[in-house]
Formats: structure tokens, C-alpha cells, sequence
């Protein structure tokens, strides 16, 4: 399993066996053997795994905290009031009067629905937002590993270059000067 080149990866930049390497290490491991990019839209992955009821509570929450849904329910909730308490009264029919019981179980039922759904479409934020930070993570640790992995070519080119250096020094001069011998001597 050594020939492998994404258990050497995994073994010469992260230093795990390639069992121990979690989904993120795993993936980023995998997009840099094919050479491929990793970065990702976190919104656009979100709304690729967005069921239906996800996107209808984010739509919901996104309406009911709206100041335009307040305000419309503002004047709805002040209609209802003169309607009942002005308008119909004069004619003895107003079919929800002071203290609006009807307007209250409306109201109650209302909230009963919209708090879950909010309470959904949070959910789903903070799930976005983990979404988010794996991909960060998976981008500074992509990162990270061809950073290392630019090191060791650069570190290989000067080592290279030295070793030509030191052959081509002691093939026209006979040797090369010993660093003791070049420290006394300064």
C-alpha cells in the first residue's frame, strides 16, 4: 500500500497512516493527487444539499423578519382594531369586539407556526456556517501541504545546486577549503 501515491502523500505531508486521516484530509489529499482546485461556494454546497423545507423555511424567516411584514402587520392588527371596535360597532355587528379573542388566537396560532419555522431556518444557518468552516479548513490545509510541498522542491533545487558547486570546485581547484582552516585563517 506504500505505492500508493496518496498514502505517500498522506504519510510524507500530514504524517498519518492514510487510516487516520479524517474526510477533509482525505479530500484535499485526493484534489492535489489529481491536481484540482478545492475551493468551494459554502453557499452554493448548502443550497446543492437544501431539501424543500429548508428552502420554504428560509423563506418564511426571511419574510416574517422583514420590517415590510411588520409593518404590514402593524396596519393588519390596527385595521382588525377599527374594524371591530369603530366601523362595525356602530352598526352592532362587529364580529371580533374589545378584547379581540379571535384576534388573540390568530395571533397565538401564528407565532405557534412561525417560531419552529424560524427556529428551522436557524438551524440551517448554523449548519451553513460548519459547511463554511470545513471548507476554510480544507482550503488553509490544502495551503498548507503545497506550501510544504514547494519547501521540499526548493530544498531539493538548492541541495542539487550545492552538490554541482562543490563538484565543480573540487574539480578545478582540487578541493575545497575547509572550513576551519578558512575560519583560522580570517
Amino acid at each position: 500500500m506504500a505505492s500508493n501515491p496518496l498514502h505517500l502523500l498522506a504519510a510524507r505531508l500530514i504524517g498519518k497512516a492514510p487510516a487516520a486521516l479524517d474526510a477533509e484530509e482525505r479530500n484535499v489529499l485526493a484534489k492535489m493527487q489529481e491536481r484540482r482546485p478545492i475551493a468551494r461556494d459554502a453557499a452554493d454546497v448548502a443550497d446543492e444539499r437544501a431539501t424543500l423545507g429548508d428552502r420554504l423555511a428560509d423563506r418564511v424567516a426571511a419574510v416574517g423578519g422583514s420590517w415590510g411584514f411588520i409593518i404590514a402587520f402593524t396596519l393588519v392588527l390596527v385595521g382588525w382594531m377599527v374594524l371591530n371596535s369603530d366601523v362595525l360597532a356602530r352598526w352592532g355587528h362587529p364580529f371580533d369586539p374589545y378584547p379581540y379573542i379571535f384576534l388573540n388566537l390568530m395571533l397565538s396560532t401564528l407565532a405557534a407556526v412561525q417560531a419552529p419555522v424560524i427556529m428551522m431556518s436557524q438551524n440551517r444557518q448554523a449548519a451553513k456556517d460548519r459547511l463554511a468552516a470545513s471548507l476554510d479548513y480544507e482550503v488553509n490545509l490544502r495551503t498548507e501541504l503545497e506550501m510544504l510541498r514547494m519547501h521540499e522542491v526548493i530544498d531539493q533545487s538548492i541541495m542539487a545546486r550545492l552538490d554541482e558547486l562543490l563538484s565543480l570546485a573540487r574539480a578545478q581547484g582540487g578541493g575545497v577549503p575547509d572550513r576551519a582552516r578558512a575560519e583560522g585563517a580570517g
